[in-house]
C-alpha cells in the first residue's frame, strides 16, 4: 500500500518508512555485560577473535603462534602476542503481552509497534533476535526464533503484524513459558499493561537469573490512565468475564488512583531491583516521540 503523497510503497503496516530510516540510525543502548562467545556489536574488553586491536601481553607456551607480533621480536628479540577486543552477542529477547486486556484503546497496536522497533535495531546491529507472542498455554505458546541481520527484517514484521489480543494468561506466567526454552544472555523487551494479580516480581527474577537485562513498557489506555465517570457503573473483566456493580464513583476514582499509582511504584521496584528498567506509557502516545524524545532522553536507546 502506497504512503499518502508517495510511490514508495510501506514496508510495514505498522509505521511508515520514515520511522524505519529513524529506526536504521538507532541501536538498543544496554547497561549489561554478557558472556555470548558469538560475534556482535557489543564489546568488552577480553581476548577474542575480533579485528580490533585491543593490547599486547607476554607469549605463554601453547599460546597460538599466528598471534605473535614478530615485528617485535625481530626488534626486541621475545615474543609477544597481539589481543584484540572481544566482540559479544546481544540477545534482544521481545516478549509481546497480547492477552485479551490488551485489545483496547490501542494498547496492542502501540505494543506491536515498539516491539518492531526493537527489533529492527537489534537486527540491524547484528544481535540475535526472538519474539514470543504471550496470550496462551506453554503448548501454544507462539515466537519467532533467534534470527539475525536485515533479512530477516521481513519474518519479524510479519510476526509481529499477525499477533491478535484474546486469551487470559497472566504475563507472569507468559515470562516462564518463553524462558523455559530460551537460551542465551542479552536484554528482554517486556510489553503489556501489567494489569495482573500475579507475581511479577517473580517473573523479573526469572528474568535476571537467565542473564536478562528487563526493560519493562507498562502501556495503559487513555481511559485507564484517566477514567472519566458520572454515573453507577457495572465493571466487566474482558479476560475472566466476570462483573462488578459500582456505586458512588467519585470515591472509586480517588482508590482507583491510589492503586494504579502503588502498582506503577512496585512494577518500577521489580524492575529497577534487578538491574532493568521501567516505563509506563498511554497508547495514545506518538512513536515517534517515545523513540526518539523519551527512550533517547532515558539512555534506552541511542
Amino acid at each position: 500500500m502506497p504512503e499518502s503523497g508517495s510511490s514508495v510503497a510501506r514496508v510495514t503496516s505498522l509505521f511508515g518508512n520514515d520511522v524505519l530510516q529513524l529506526l536504521e540510525r538507532m541501536r538498543i543502548n544496554s547497561s549489561r555485560r554478557f558472556t555470548n562467545r558469538a560475534q556482535g556489536e557489543h564489546l568488552i574488553s577480553k581476548g577474542g577473535s575480533s579485528n580490533e586491536f585491543a593490547d599486547y601481553r607476554d607469549y605463554v607456551e601453547g599460546d597460538d603462534v599466528r598471534y605473535v607480533d614478530w615485528n617485535i621480536f625481530a626488534r626486541l628479540q621475545r615474543p609477544y602476542m597481539k589481543t584484540y577486543r572481544h566482540e559479544e552477542e546481544l540477545h534482544v529477547v521481545i516478549l509481546l503481552d497480547a492477552s485479551a486486556s490488551m485489545g483496547f484503546e490501542g494498547k496492542l497496536t502501540l505494543a506491536q509497534q515498539l516491539a518492531a522497533a526493537f527489533g529492527i535495531m537489534g537486527l540491524l546491529s547484528g544481535e540475535r533476535v526472538s519474539c514470543w507472542r504471550l496470550n496462551g498455554g506453554e503448548d501454544a505458546l507462539e515466537c519467532l526464533a533467534p534470527c539475525r541481520g536485515r533479512g530477516s527484517m521481513a519474518a519479524l514484521l510479519r510476526f509481529i503484524e499477525g499477533v491478535e489480543a484474546h486469551g487470559d494468561m497472566p504475563i507472569e506466567m507468559g515470562v516462564e513459558n518463553c524462558l523455559r526454552q530460551h537460551r542465551g544472555r542479552g536484554v528482554a523487551v517486556l510489553l503489556s499493561d501489567f494489569l495482573t494479580f500475579g507475581d511479577v516480581p517473580r517473573a523479573m527474577n526469572s528474568l535476571f537469573s537467565k542473564g536478562l537485562e528487563t526493560l519493562g513498557l507498562q502501556i495503559l489506555g487513555p481511559s485507564e490512565r484517566e477514567p472519566e465517570l458520572e454515573a453507577d457503573v457495572r465493571l466487566v473483566d474482558c479476560e475472566l468475564g466476570r462483573t462488578l456493580d459500582v456505586t458512588g464513583v467519585g470515591s472509586l476514582l480517588d482508590i482507583y488512583h491510589e492503586y494504579r499509582m502503588a502498582l506503577e511504584a512496585h512494577l518500577v521496584a521489580a524492575c529497577t531491583g534487578r538491574g532493568g528498567r521501567f516505563l509506563s506509557l498511554d497508547a495514545s502516545a506518538d512513536l515517534r516521540w517515545i523513540l526518539c524524545d523519551l527512550l533517547r532522553r532515558r539512555g534506552w536507546v541511542r
